[in-house]
């Protein structure tokens, strides 16, 4: 079912500009200021030298674009994990280190907090991956390792890329107090590979990914991936936990350990295709929170894959959407948990992709919109949709290059929520 959902690009287009991944709104409190980076090139590969300018379009304001801050420590999917603090008037965004020499899990990255009411700018000690909604506390991780295991959401080396262990006790899930700076590590990856370990996991090298904390903090969700061949994503196996804000009280509630026929040494990885990991039966991706004990995921269970939605609690899942909800996609629910908001990624033969809301009462799909991406950008360049939702779920911002350009755009879906 599609309907009419008005579309506008932000801003005149003077520069190329993006916000990153879909797990976390680029809308202020208020939906008037829409955070973004902007850049001066529409796709290459990124080597820790690029600038983007971090800021945000003033919505009420002629889309006029306040820059806030500068970094080098971004990447084409995830940004610099800009994004706003808590309900304060302040933002957080990821930088390079450019002081002396220091003693910290990740030398060569910190995060820059910015007071936008006074201007001032704090340095935090460890890049952060996602916060807590209330701004309290920020989980954080090694962005070296996915140089090696997924370079998609990596950052470059200043100098020279460290050596990493396969499953080392010393690195993981950082927990980093906002107001303080004080950090520590909460879950190891030594811990998730002893966790109900499986064969496949001895050589392999392991790693975390798609950390979310849920309404009230008190949790988090996140993937825990290792495999042997990291140049081929579909030889990533995939574990999907929750656990306590503190490290404690660790739940797994879906693991798709499978057979690798890949791992044969005369497979040619050069012949799986741009999308086709995203295609998997086997994935488990973008896993978001509905409540605080609700996680929905694309991912398998009982043997067949599907938006699934599990009880954090008992850890029993069913599917959304059946027959409906077919693809793998960037998926988020609306605050009064009714709509989902999605995408898909481009089809094989057209290169269009599709956004579209799902309503959970009547199993309706509305699709807002396609979107064209040029089959050249390859894996690391994309540009995928990762729809976001306002704060009042009235608008949806996405990422685009549809119109030849990195843009961010609006759609507005007053008219399909209010039916």
């Amino acid at each position: 079912m599609s309907m009419s959902a008005p579309i506008r690009r932000v801003g005149d287009a003077s520069a190329h500009h993006f916000f990153g991944y879909y797990n976390k709104s680029n809308f202020d409190r208020d939906d008037k200021r829409l955070l973004g980076q902007r850049v001066d090139r529409f796709t290459g590969d990124i080597t820790g030298q690029e600038t983007a300018i971090v800021g945000y379009f003033d919505l009420s304001a002629s889309d006029q674009f306040h820059e806030v801050g500068q970094t080098t420590t971004w990447n084409w999917q995830m940004g610099s994990q800009l994004q706003w603090v808590g309900k304060a008037n302040q933002i957080i965004h990821n930088a390079r280190w450019d002081g002396p020499a220091r003693d910290t899990p990740y030398p060569d990255f910190c995060s820059k907090l910015v007071d936008l009411d006074s201007g001032t700018t704090r340095t935090l000690p460890l890049p952060v991956y996602v916060l807590a909604p209330n701004g309290d506390y920020a989980l954080c991780v090694n962005y070296s390792r996915f140089m090696v295991t997924h370079k998609t959401i990596g950052y470059p080396a200043t100098q020279t890329e460290p050596e990493l262990d396969l499953a080392p006790a010393d690195d993981g899930i950082y927990r980093m107090d906002m107001a303080t700076g004080d950090y520590r590590l909460i879950l190891s990856l030594a811990q998730l590979k002893a966790h109900q370990p499986r064969p496949s996991m001895g050589k392999a090298i392991h790693w975390i990914t798609h950390l979310e904390a849920n309404p009230s903090g008190s949790r988090f969700l996140f993937i825990h991936r290792w495999t042997e061949r990291v140049e081929d994503e579909t030889c990533f196996l995939h574990r999907l936990y929750t656990v306590n804000g503190d490290g404690t009280d660790l739940r797994l509630l879906e693991c798709a350990d499978h057979p690798l026929p890949q791992l044969a040494d005369d497979f040619d990885p050069n012949a799986v295709g741009t999308f086709d990991y995203e295609k998997s039966e086997y994935q488990i991706s973008h896993p978001m929170w509905k409540s605080d004990s609700e996680v929905i995921v694309w991912g398998p269970h009982d043997g067949a894959i599907h938006y699934h939605l599990y009880d954090d609690t008992t850890g029993a899942a069913r599917v959304i959407g059946p027959g409906i909800l077919t693809e793998n996609g960037h998926m988020t629910y609306s605050r009064d948990g009714r709509w989902i908001l999605s995408d898909t990624y481009p089809d094989a033969s057209t290169n269009e992709r599709i956004l579209f809301l799902f309503d959970t009462q009547t199993d309706t799909r509305h699709d807002l919109g396609s979107f064209y991406t040029p089959p050249d950008l390859g894996k690391h360049n994309r540009c995928d949709l990762h729809p976001r939702w306002s704060h009042d779920n009235k608008t949806v911002c996405i990422d685009s290059v549809h119109e030849g350009t990195r843009q961010m755009y609006l759609v507005d879906v007053t008219d399909i929520v209010s039916e």
